[in-house]
């Protein structure tokens, strides 16, 4: 499929030795067009500075607009049977990947032992590879237990659930926690206040974590690609748990909430707000005996790990199960952080935030083979099931085709790339994607649109802001 996101993909870089206070020939500022006096002002250069003014650039200089369609429209576009979830196709693929996790873990167990392979670099390998393969796997069972809490796997609300909450405490996944978290993060996607996954930071928040004043970020030497690499390890390795425990990348507005339960309480180390305590401010009140259950899940998931290793060895179970269990966690962040981060995505001031425009601030990706059948197309759809998630997987494909006629430029794709493309993507938006901000100059509404800047000479500089 090609794309039909905004073609100009190659990254545009500046040079860091230029002084910030030349304009840039990537994207000059509208307001450092020259004026003309109020004499010779006719009322269509008016136009065109109103115009000027109310431009969006994305970080490669490509312009912006905001979606003019509706959800109607999405929904009217994709074929009725796209819609039908049947239990039976679903619960099949759940066995079909718990057959595969069995199956792997039956043949290492059994046959690549020292009887079998004596060389010990060489068992050691295979080992590796085993613990890669099945967090491929595991990552599988995440994404259907996925399309339990979307209500996606059946028109059973308590097959859903039941299913959802199995797969996920099998994978030290709070289910319901996660599932309330998730789909507020579905209900404000793109807002900078309400967002509940990767809200990117504002200039100030960048400014104060690098320790500058926010007028000093166009003067910031480019950060060095080995701080780069290691941002994105620490990433990859504790993203996940960090989410969870401390709700980090989460939106931190939580003293608005209506019943007062975010009172005093902000995301980081005993700050009140996790996924597993029931008072925290994630939750409302009538969410405590789920937040419970989903917390008796890891329990119980925790006592069958520590009775496996005590019996058999804290080394097995940690090939067997957490080194896998890393795996999983690395492709669960990596995934996410790619369908919300990328150089061509706004994210919107809660003033001119919508549902229609929030959802489509995310981006479709290719993983090849990994992508379509084993982590079952949740890389290459999610454009869509942002607008519609209760669509199953495997319909996804047919509704994706069938929206993206309606959203024309304004769907957002990679898929070219393919699965290269996708660890590419990984390096270049940990690069590119700092902060957010108004294009430089805007306007009204458009002022309310933020895109991604950097100091690493890439693309759009960043705004120049007076001391």
């Amino acid at each position: 499929m090609s794309s039909t996101a905004l073609p100009k993909r190659v990254a545009l870089h500046r040079n860091p030795t230029t002084d910030s206070s030349v304009a840039s020939s990537i994207a000059p500022s509208p307001m450092d067009s020259p004026r003309q006096s109020p004499s010779t002002t006719s009322l269509s250069s008016l136009a065109s500075e109103a115009e000027a003014r109310s431009k969006m650039l994305d970080t490669y200089g490509n312009e912006f607009k905001i979606p003019d369609f509706t959800i109607k429209q999405l929904r009217d576009a994709i074929p009725a049977h796209c819609y039908e979830r049947k239990a039976l196709t679903s619960l099949s693929y759940v066995a079909r990947d718990l057959f595969c996790l069995a199956t792997v873990f039956y043949v290492f167990h059994n046959y690549v032992t020292p009887e079998n392979i004596p060389s010990t670099p060489i068992r050691t390998a295979l080992w590796a590879f085993y613990t890669v393969v099945q967090g491929l796997l595991g990552t599988g069972v995440w994404v259907l237990a996925h399309e339990c809490g979307h209500q996606a796997f059946s028109p059973s609300k308590v097959l859903n659930d039941t299913v959802g909450w199995v797969l996920h405490s099998a994978l030290l996944v709070p289910y319901f926690s996660w599932k309330i978290s998730h789909g507020k993060h579905h209900k404000a996607t793109g807002n900078l206040a309400r967002d509940m996954v990767f809200v990117p930071k504002t200039r100030s928040e960048f400014a104060t974590r690098v320790g500058r004043a926010v007028h000093e970020l166009n003067e910031l030497m480019e950060e060095t690609p080995i701080l780069t690499a290691l941002n994105l390890v620490l990433q990859q390795l504790f993203g996940w748990p960090m989410y969870l425990l401390t709700n980090v990348t989460g939106h931190n507005n939580h003293e608005r909430q209506p019943e007062g339960r975010g009172k005093g309480k902000k995301n980081g180390y005993f700050g009140g707000v996790n996924h597993f305590n029931p008072s925290s401010p994630l939750y409302e009140a009538k969410d405590a005996k789920l937040i419970f259950l989903s917390d008796l899940g890891l329990a119980i998931t925790g006592t069958v790990l520590y009775l496996v290793g005590s019996k058999f060895g804290w080394m097995n179970l940690l090939v067997w199960y957490g080194i896998p269990y890393l795996w999983v966690n690395h492709w669960l962040v990596a995934i996410t952080y790619l369908q919300h981060t990328d150089p061509t995505l706004p994210h919107y001031h809660p003033d001119v935030w919508n549902f229609v425009r929030g959802a489509g601030a995310t981006i479709d990706r290719d993983f090849g083979f990994v992508g379509r059948h084993i982590f079952h197309g949740i890389i290459e759809t999610h454009v869509l099931h942002h607008y519609v998630s209760t669509i199953p997987f495997y319909n996804a494909d047919e509704a994706s085709e069938a929206i993206q006629k309606v959203m024309g430029n304004h769907y957002r794709t990679e898929a070219h790339t393919g699965w290269t493309g996708f660890f590419k993507a990984l390096w270049t938006s940990s690069r590119i994607c700092q902060w957010v901000e108004p294009t430089e100059g805007a306007e009204g509404e458009s002022a309310g649109v933020m895109f991604y800047r950097n100091i690493n000479g890439i693309g759009i500089p960043p705004a120049k802001v007076a001391q």
